[in-house]
């Protein structure tokens, strides 16, 4: 986000607020150029009262890139680090998952690398097995779980995951106030979003969803 959105975020609400650091969408392995960008974007999200840090980095063989995560840990430190979804494209989650526990990050967010949290259960389930001997404390929420959640699926993925915390967008598509709508001009590609139609948090979605959690935990 903006510094100017965070900043705003942080006024509005009171649950801790993390920001995801990526520069650009697509995958995951990062120019210099861009880490530096990473780097510029953590240091003014922690400027603008960030709580905690989100951000994901893997090597062109699907690994963790663990040089480049100690170097952006470094930065975010003291704050607190989830490992985002970039997880979910990396070659081998178990492996992955112990340079994560040994670099130090409070989180993992995934889907259990499948397309949704809800096909993944079962790999979210073993990487909690999995992470218990270290110590951690799984039900604390180090997997929160992510990736197609909605109000239909949430208690079984709760249930099945041992989880404490999820991801989800919870959003609805809003049309845009906008009278005037010229049909001849697209702001981006012909496959984008509508122009006169916007995203936004779903405040009966959330509502639902925080009744279903706070019923499973």
């Amino acid at each position: 986000p903006r510094p100017g959105l965070l900043q705003v975020v942080k006024q509005c609400v009171r649950v801790p607020v993390f920001v995801m650091i990526r520069p650009r969408g697509g995958d995951f392995l990062y120019s210099d150029r861009e880490v530096e960008v990473m780097k510029a974007d953590i240091r003014l999200a922690k400027l603008h009262g960030a709580d905690g840090l989100v951000f994901g980095a893997l090597t062109e063989d699907g690994r963790i890139d663990t040089e480049l995560c100690t170097a952006l840990l470094a930065v975010c430190r003291p704050l607190p680090v989830t490992f985002h979804r970039a997880f979910d494209m990396v070659h081998d989650p178990l492996v992955a998952l112990e340079t994560l526990i040994s670099l130090g990050f409070e989180r993992v967010l995934t889907s259990g690398c499948d397309s949704s949290a809800l096909e993944g259960l079962s790999l979210i389930k073993r990487l909690a097995e999995q992470v218990m001997p270290s110590g951690l404390c799984v039900t604390s929420g180090f997997f929160p779980p992510g990736g197609g959640i909605t109000e239909r699926n949430l208690q079984r993925i709760l249930e099945g995951s041992t989880a404490s915390e999820f991801h989800c967008s919870a959003r609805s598509a809003r049309d845009s106030g906008m009278k005037f709508r010229n049909p001849n001009v697209a702001m981006g590609a012909s496959f984008s979003a509508p122009e006169y139609s916007i995203k936004v948090a779903d405040v009966a979605k959330v509502r639902t969803l925080n009744a279903i959690a706070k019923n499973i935990l």
